[in-house]
């Protein structure tokens, strides 16, 4: 069974996901995706989402650009594939029936 951290971590994980899905050309800072974490009720700091950023680059689910001082997520396919529940990741929620945010 997971600790309720770990299933808030899991919940937050995907929600970058699917956001990152929803944005153009799959991309977003980590300064929006803290920002849109926060309308979605998940309060991070911005470290946090940065950690976030690095894990699911490290599983192969996004990609992590430094471009100056600013920090740019891009999608991969696989990580659009957990996204809309088409392949599973450990340590991702899978997303519920609703396809949307």
């Amino acid at each position: 069974m997971k600790s309720f951290a770990e299933a808030l971590t899991a919940d937050r994980r995907l929600v970058i996901l699917r956001f990152l899905s929803e944005a153009p050309a799959c991309r977003l800072n980590t300064a929006v995706l803290r920002t849109s974490l926060d309308a979605f009720g998940h309060s991070v700091s911005r470290d946090q989402v940065a950690t976030d950023a690095a894990w699911l680059a490290e599983q192969g689910l996004v990609t992590v650009e430094e471009v100056g001082p600013v920090r740019v997520a891009t999608l991969t396919d696989r990580g659009l594939d957990v996204a809309q529940g088409r392949a599973v990741a450990p340590g991702v929620k899978r997303p519920g029936p609703r396809a949307g945010l």
